[in-house]
């Protein structure tokens, strides 16, 4: 916008420079063209008067000296006109108009100029005392025809520069007025976007900035109200599930002693936890960010012996054989703790959940220099169209799932610069392998890694597993 109205600024007053500037140079070069035949009309009419009293030469020597330069006026009385006062002189001065254009003003009778060699001459016929026609040639020089004419367009010339220059200063002030309020009501729209939902607008410049400034401010103002609500309300919701895991924790703590009772009691302890967490989290006012740098993060390592120290219980039940591959040395991430553990869980879930009991699943972790690979596998019937198993991750929610889970993965991954991809497993059934990038660069679609994670998996697995299809890529 403010460039615009430079521009607009800069092609107007440049119209209006030139629609003036050029005519008025061109009037005060024949204003100077004027000036100088005004003043050989002048020299001529000072000879007129001797012209008409007498011819005698030196008389009109001494009158043309006194009139003006003798080597820029002469006089040409015809031969009956001198001989008449026996003086005999034709010609006073040096001649540059030709004898044709002589004779044509003494037929005329009215004076002319014409063109010469360095000039114009102004030849004006004089009526002598005999009935003849003298005629008085003044020669003006191109310089004096020209005098003062550079000098006058030069000024003209610096007078429009300077029109223009101010006109596109005070063009420049006003677009700085009304880019200023833009550029800051864009930089208030950015971090409203970016989260930071105290960013207000200050309500300035023009009508029409001002009134978006407004609509800006009323707009964040109902965002952050509706968050509040969605916070209320989460919280709200989370908080009735209390009164069920009270009772479901009674309950478990009825069935006395073994394994699936100790299991049942840390499912709805852990459920307990995870409900108090979104509570906690709903009512905190201030949205939290994720924090990346040095120390932050978690130890992929300890969260996946955790994780399938939980799930291999219940696999014990299902006669579903498991292992877990890369887990024996620390490993770290930049994702917490929770979003770890959540993504292990919604993957190990899906495998209990879409496979028949006795399926054999497998957990298997990669450290490499730039990036965490996490490799998820069983040995069921696999996914027919992986597309649209990630497209359910992002919402769709077809066949009877939601997707929740891939999209719980998806987000995680996707936080630190990795990326999901789901394909065909060495187990025979689906594999899952989550890219997590420890630098935050994007994940690029690397062959190696994958073929470095198969050998070592297949080197650390305790049965014989069958080939992945060459060539494939997850």
């Amino acid at each position: 916008m403010r460039w615009a109205l430079v521009k607009v600024s800069l092609a107007v007053t440049a119209m209006v420079v030139v629609a003036f500037a050029v005519p008025l140079g061109l009037v005060i070069r024949e204003m100077a063209r004027d000036r100088a035949f005004s003043n050989a009309e002048r020299e001529a009419a000072a000879v007129a008067p001797a012209l008409s009293i007498t011819t005698d030469r030196e008389q009109l020597e001494r009158v043309v000296a006194s009139a003006g330069s003798d080597a820029g006026m002469a006089v040409h009385i015809p031969a009956s006109g001198a001989g008449a006062d026996g003086g005999g002189a034709a010609d006073i001065g040096r001649q540059r108009a030709t004898d044709e254009d002589i004779a044509a003003v003494r037929r005329m009778g009215r004076a002319s100029t014409t063109e010469v060699g360095g000039g114009s001459t102004l030849l004006q016929p004089v009526a002598l005392s005999s009935g003849e026609i003298a005629v008085v040639e003044v020669y003006v020089p191109e310089s004096e025809v020209t005098n003062g004419v550079g000098t006058a367009w030069a000024v003209l010339a610096a007078v429009g520069a300077a029109l223009i220059v101010g006109s596109v200063a005070v063009a420049d002030r006003l677009g700085v007025r009304m880019v200023q309020p833009a550029r800051r009501l864009v930089e208030g729209a950015h971090e409203l976007g970016e989260g930071r939902l105290g960013a207000r607008v200050p309500v300035e410049g023009p009508d029409e900035l001002r009134r978006a400034a407004v609509a800006f401010n009323s707009m964040a103002d109902q965002v952050v109200q509706l968050l509040a609500n969605e916070r209320e309300l989460a919280a709200d919701l989370s908080h009735r599930l209390r009164t069920p895991l009270t009772v479901l924790r009674l309950n478990a703590a009825s069935l006395g002693d073994g394994p699936a009772a100790e299991q049942t009691r840390a499912a709805v302890e852990q459920l307990e936890r995870e409900v108090d967490t979104i509570i906690r989290t709903a009512r905190d006012a201030k949205p939290q960010t994720a924090v990346a740098g040095p120390g932050a993060g978690c130890d992929a390592a300890e969260v996946v012996r955790e994780r399938m120290g939980f799930w291999s219980a219940l696999a014990e039940d299902e006669g579903r054989k498991w292992r877990v591959a890369g887990a024996d040395r620390p490993v770290r991430i930049p994702v917490a703790r929770t979003d770890l553990a959540a993504s292990l869980d919604a993957l190990l879930g899906n495998v209990f959940r879409h496979t028949a009991e006795g399926t054999a699943f497998a957990v298997d972790l990669h450290n490499g220099e730039d990036a965490v690979i996490v490799l998820v596998s069983d040995a069921g019937t696999g996914i027919p169209d992986p597309e649209a198993a990630m497209a359910r991750g992002r919402g769709s929610g077809t066949d009877g799932s939601t997707g929740l889970g891939l999209d719980i993965v998806r987000r995680m991954a996707e936080s630190t610069g990795g990326d999901v991809r789901i394909g065909a497993s060495v187990l025979g059934g689906t594999e899952v392998r989550i890219w997590i990038q420890l630098d935050g660069r994007t994940a690029p679609a690397r062959r190696g890694h994958r073929g470095a994670v198969r050998r070592r998996r297949q080197s650390r697995a305790p049965a014989p597993a069958p080939a992945a299809p060459a060539g494939r890529d997850h």
